[in-house]
């Protein structure tokens, strides 16, 4: 779906993966953009669409159903790759509608991401598709109804956080251990 809000940003839609889940600290991650796939209005973003938008340091929000009123966590990491807009971040278990969509995640109920945008550049090609080669990105949303069926969130890996944590303490371990090797050898 392609629609524009009050304060004139646009808005598309993109579907989580049907085993979307929550995992540790309210992780959810996925694709909320994919590049050369033509949404349900024919509108097509192009790689790199993102890099400017994404290289002012520039906070993205995570809403809910795009509303400004009502963030309901944080991306921790938007970032393009060779499939789309990749997305990492947190539901705030602090904040009653996160809890509220965590659940609605975890039932099936919810499963979508949409970004909220302001169009830069764009032109058309000759099947009347918008190639959308620049856009300036204001915030990704969990929302109930999906634009892009290709795009999906990630089943959630609550162990991924926990294996990372077991990574970084295994190498401060390992310093640890030269440290004092060096210091026994004096």
């Amino acid at each position: 779906m392609h629609v524009f809000s009050d304060a004139g940003l646009e808005t598309k839609f993109c579907r989580f993966n049907a085993e979307a889940s929550v995992g540790a600290d309210g992780l959810i991650e996925g694709y909320a953009s994919l590049f050369g796939a033509p949404d349900q209005s024919g509108d097509v973003v192009e790689r790199g669409a993102y890099a400017r938008s994404l290289g002012d340091g520039r906070r993205i929000k995570m809403l809910w159903q795009h509303d400004p009123r009502e963030p309901i966590g944080t991306w921790d990491e938007v970032r393009e790759d060779q499939k789309g807009l990749y997305v990492r971040g947190h539901l705030l278990s602090s904040v009653a509608r996160a809890r509220e969509a965590a659940a609605l995640i975890e039932a099936g109920a919810i499963d979508g991401l949409s970004i909220g945008y302001r169009t830069v550049r764009a032109t058309k090609n000759d099947k009347g598709q918008r190639l959308l080669s620049e856009l300036e990105l204001w915030e990704v949303s969990l929302v109930t109804f999906p634009m892009l069926p290709q795009a999906r969130l990630s089943p959630a890996r609550p162990d991924a956080a926990k294996a990372e944590m077991l990574r970084d303490l295994a190498t401060v371990f390992d310093e640890a251990r030269r440290k004092m090797a060096v210091r026994s050898a004096r």
